[in-house]
């Protein structure tokens, strides 16, 4: 998380003069702000769960814990944070957390986002999952729950509705040729 908000945020202040963040929007109950409150909720459970398995609060569910899980659990977990560093420098001065809908950035289409048009978000479900796979115990099963339905809700009812509003047919376009957050998988048609 240091690395991915901190780090981030840093390089982003240092490069434009502001944050990025952009925070929980929307109307409390709406989407778009459950969308944020059940990604705040999947942070805290995953810096949650790793500690209340080592007190003993919680124990790891039996088959998982097992030394070739917890090898996947750390590639996973590598392999996201390095792909979401590299999908969050492919942004460049784009890069945000959150919308907001009266600001406009550029659309970024190369780089991570030329295999997929959520990459960052890509990542975040294998670091996600990886950390769970390493401290696999309800607390981070309930914390990758509402990271998925978190991420699912912020790009189908928040980010696509924004970047069709705001880029029109080049987003239709870039979206009809490029997967949601897999090569290939959830284009939207062409228009």
């Amino acid at each position: 998380m240091l690395t991915a908000f901190g780090l981030r945020t840093v390089q982003h202040y240092r490069r434009t003069g502001e944050t990025g963040f952009r925070g929980v929007t929307g109307h409390p109950g709406s989407l778009e702000w459950w969308g944020g409150v059940l990604f705040v909720l999947a942070l805290l459970l995953a810096l949650l769960a790793p500690i209340v398995q080592l007190t003993g609060v919680l124990a790891p569910i039996s088959a998982l814990d097992a030394m070739p899980v917890r090898i996947v659990g750390g590639a996973l977990a590598g392999t996201g944070i390095i792909g979401t560093l590299a999908a969050q420098h492919s942004m460049g001065t784009s890069w945000r957390i959150g919308v907001d809908h009266v600001e406009t950035t550029g659309l970024v289409t190369h780089g991570a986002f030329a295999l997929a048009r959520n990459p960052i978000f890509t990542d975040m479900v294998a670091v996600g999952l990886g950390l769970t796979l390493l401290a696999p115990n309800p607390a981070a099963l309930a914390g990758a729950a509402l990271l998925f339905t978190a991420i699912e809700i912020q790009v189908r009812a928040v980010e696509e509705p924004y970047l069709l509003a705001a880029h029109g047919q080049s987003y239709r376009d870039y979206a009809a040729q490029t997967g949601r957050f897999l090569p290939t998988f959830g284009r939207i048609p062409a228009a």
